[in-house]
């Protein structure tokens, strides 16, 4: 593990990261990333539908084959979901684009 990814282990995507307390709320629900640029980071999901994760996203980020590109993460066919708030699932790397 380099140290960007140092930095961004049990951090929530989107976090300052001057933020004193990068980490996860108790009262929010999260998406666990792996694998990846992002892997290790959770992504707020507190909001968001059963179908709106089914869709994945694309996140941007400095660290993907294109600096400034975004990072594809999906839930595998069948993965568990809790429910929340907490780690509720898990999102998996699919690859890069512009």
């Amino acid at each position: 593990m380099n140290g960007d990814e140092q930095l961004l282990t049990g951090r929530v995507y989107g976090a300052d990261h001057d933020d004193p307390d990068p980490g996860p709320r108790p009262d929010r629900s999260y998406a666990e990333l792996v694998g990846g640029p992002l892997d290790g980071l959770l992504l707020d999901i507190h909001d968001w539908s059963a179908a709106q994760v089914d869709d994945g996203v694309a996140l941007l980020t400095e660290l993907s084959r294109w600096p400034g590109g975004r990072a594809l993460y999906d839930p595998l066919p069948g993965e568990p979901r809790s429910a929340g708030p907490g780690v509720t699932c898990r999102l998996h790397y699919t690859g890069d684009t512009p």
